[in-house]
């Protein structure tokens, strides 16, 4: 699920995971190891941080659905 958000997001605006993970200053394929495997609270913070997003909106295990 974590990856999942990841993925739409960096979607959205225009970056590769590749060039986001580069940005963040982590090793290639760290967040696409995230399909198997759970970040680090540091780690998922940087990512949170760089969207914008709480870190709640990569853990929560339900479908977000947009407000209208």
């Amino acid at each position: 699920m974590i990856l999942k958000r990841i993925e739409e997001l960096a979607n959205k605006e225009g970056i590769t995971i590749a060039a986001l993970e580069k940005k963040l200053g982590f090793g290639n394929g760290t967040i696409r190891g995230w399909k198997d495997s759970s970040p680090t609270v540091e780690k998922l913070k940087k990512v949170a941080d760089y969207f914008k997003m709480p870190m709640e909106y990569f853990l929560e295990e339900k479908e977000q659905k947009e407000v209208i």
